[in-house]
């Protein structure tokens, strides 16, 4: 089927044994590389970290074997930390399975019906202000992990984690926070230095902090929080199937949930996807990703996954490792796979204060700081866009964010196309022959667009109106609207209630379509419409002389 096609099944032309060994290396660094992200991220969320390893199985290959692009690397993200927690803090684990089934079931549908490359059309504003503000809601709620502090449970507002936060301050873990500072020490060191260290360089920062953080836990029995102490280890074995209980009622309970987990994860898988396209100089294909994205996210819940999407870290680590076909991406998840069959029992080790800090890691790295300080470089209304996504994300919700965001945008657009909308009167140097006609023919020429947020142009011009014949030159009009041709209508109307003759002259391809639809012609008379101004000056003066001739006979 056309509409569904896989770049899996594009990626065989040529492929040969060298291109299936850079693959599986790459498949299996990344594989490495997601085992720690992904159980941090499941824990951020409120889950237990095997929600994360098996979303990274699952849902990671299917996208590979599904998707639109032939590199991209799927899974659970940082993006999704906020959203979820907040899921599962007021609506239960159990619903956010079930929402996750529902964002699928929407992604799968915006792929199907071609919806894909609308997601594009979201301002550049908006999505550093909402990636920006996710990096800082990540880091706050990593601060329990980092400092040790004693809370049962943190909360899913700003307001309330902030002031758990600061009623918690005394009850410190010296020992937890020493080793995340040492972590994230490693981490940014590793970051720093890793071109220069021959071999080891291919070993991700995020690995070894992990390792060096569990070998230190293990061997001097620190008094810190672990996998194991927490939720037990994860498990060794294959995750089942479980039917989620669904009905009506519930479905519509978490049905804003679910559009906000599918627009998420639209926005992020593409713009992974666009990444991924510099990087290897492809092209994607968008509605088959979000196909892919949604056949992944509808069945990962049946396993106790979390949401999916694209991972611009674990995909340009891929595409750096050598990675070209979506092979790497089912190599990474079958890595993911054997690392829980034969080493779960290590994990229970694992400190919870170095996940935090590979964490927090993470969120600055994922967050675009240099754009907040070039802020004086942009125009007021950039700015106001970029910081309302920011603070509202932090403070209310995603969802209010980046509804606010797209509302302050599409102002703002409607604002910048009205004013480069303009008309002026046609300058007698060019056409000498109005001067002997100066208050009987009146021509103007327009510019722009007349739509919605222009209408007032032809409303100006109905105060200009001259006594015989008003010319509209339309040569430089790229679109016109329902609203601006009703707009043009009424002008029409009210010259032929003065007794004006309106003549309209170059009208473009698409200003032309909209004047046949708006039946334009059916109510002028055949005389009306000329290819260019000087015609229609010409035939202007015709109709004056004309007229000046039956008034002497």
């Amino acid at each position: 089927m056309k509409f569904f096609q896989p770049k899996l099944l594009n990626s065989f032309k040529g492929y040969n044994g060298a291109l299936f060994s850079k693959d599986v290396m790459a498949g299996i660094t990344v594989g490495v590389v997601a085992l720690p992200l992904a159980m941090a991220f499941a824990i951020a969320s409120g889950l237990k970290p095997e929600a994360g390893i098996f979303t990274a199985i699952i849902a990671g290959g299917l996208i590979s074997v599904l998707g639109g692009s032939r590199v991209q690397i799927g899974g659970p993200a940082g993006a999704f930390i906020v959203i979820v927690y907040g899921i599962v803090d007021h609506y239960g684990i159990a619903n956010l399975l079930l929402a996750t089934a529902m964002s699928g079931i929407f992604l799968f549908l915006m792929g199907l019906f071609r919806l894909g490359t609308l997601i594009r059309f979201i301002p550049v504003a908006v999505i550093i202000g909402f990636t920006n503000g996710i990096a800082v809601l990540i880091g706050l709620s990593q601060i329990k992990e980092f400092f040790g502090l004693q809370i049962t449970k943190m909360p899913a507002e700003f307001f309330q984690a902030v002031q758990t936060l600061y009623a918690t301050a005394d009850t410190v873990n010296p020992t937890a926070l020493m080793l995340s500072i040492a972590s994230l020490a490693l981490l940014i060191t590793w970051r720093v230095f890793q071109k220069n260290l021959g071999y080891l360089s291919h070993i991700p920062g995020t690995v070894v902090a992990m390792a060096a953080a569990t070998v230190l836990t293990s061997v001097l029995n620190l008094p810190v929080d672990t996998i194991g102490s927490r939720f037990g280890g994860i498990p060794s074995g294959l995750p089942s199937f479980e039917w989620i209980p669904i009905s009506w009622s519930t479905a519509q309970f978490v049905i804003a949930p679910a559009i906000t987990l599918a627009l998420l994860g639209a926005i992020e898988s593409l713009l992974c996807a666009r990444v991924a396209d510099g990087l290897i100089h492809d092209r994607h294909d968008s509605n088959q990703e979000l196909m892919a994205q949604g056949f992944a996210n509808l069945v990962t819940p049946f396993f106790g996954g979390m949401p999916a999407t694209g991972t611009i870290a674990r995909t340009v680590t891929s595409i750096q490792s050598g990675a070209g076909t979506p092979i790497a991406g089912v190599v990474h998840s079958l890595t993911l796979l054997v690392i829980i069959l034969f080493g779960a029992p290590l994990a229970k080790n694992i400190p919870l204060a170095s996940l935090a800090a590979i964490l927090m890691f993470v969120a600055w790295n994922m967050g675009e700081w240099k754009k907040f300080l070039d802020l004086k470089q942009f125009r007021l209304p950039y700015r106001m866009i970029m910081l309302s996504v920011f603070f509202l994300t932090i403070i209310l919700d995603l969802t209010v964010a980046i509804q606010v965001g797209l509302l302050l945008a599409f102002i703002t657009f409607i604002y910048r196309i009205s004013s480069l909308s303009r008309y002026e009167p046609a300058r007698t140097f060019d056409f000498p022959d109005l001067l002997q006609h100066q208050g009987k023919i009146a021509a103007f020429r327009m510019y722009g667009a007349i739509f919605f947020g222009a209408v007032k142009m032809l409303e100006s011009i109905e105060n200009e109106l001259p006594s015989n014949v008003l010319l509209l030159d339309l040569k430089n009009v790229i679109y016109i609207d329902v609203s601006g041709m009703d707009a043009i209508l009424e002008l029409e109307e009210t010259c032929k209630a003065k007794g004006v003759k309106l003549i309209i002259c170059g009208l473009a391809h698409q200003p032309y379509e909209m004047a046949v639809r708006g039946g334009l012609f059916e109510r002028s008379s055949n005389d009306f419409i000329y290819s260019d101004l000087r015609h229609g000056i010409a035939a202007a003066i015709r109709q004056i002389t004309l007229t000046n001739t039956e008034a002497a006979l």
